[in-house]
């Protein structure tokens, strides 16, 4: 069993360090938007491209606001989705390596 326990820790490795890429990449795209940003920049299309399929449905059932507050949301989710998930997967692998 320690061969299923090793690639339940792999993909939770994975798993963490693509939520925290995913982290940096929304707070990178909320500290550009405070200034104004050349739209037509690679770097800037790269940031709304891959982060926009997180914040617009959360932007969806959220009211209109004065201020956009779907990262804010969304770093929730990521914290939870870490504390949570990530680590429930990293005990199951352990345990079913010692077993």
């Amino acid at each position: 069993m320690f061969i299923m326990g090793n690639l339940i820790i792999g993909i939770a490795s994975v798993l963490d360090m693509l939520l925290t890429i995913l982290w940096w990449l929304i707070l990178i795209r909320a500290l550009i938007s405070w200034v104004s940003a050349d739209p037509f920049n690679p770097i800037v299309r790269f940031l709304y491209q891959t982060t926009e399929p997180i914040l617009d449905p959360i932007r969806h059932y959220m009211p209109m606001m004065a201020i956009d507050l779907s990262p804010i949301i969304a770093f929730f989710l990521i914290i939870f989705l870490r504390s949570f998930l990530i680590q429930s997967l990293y005990e199951l692998g352990m345990r079913l390596k010692v077993s």
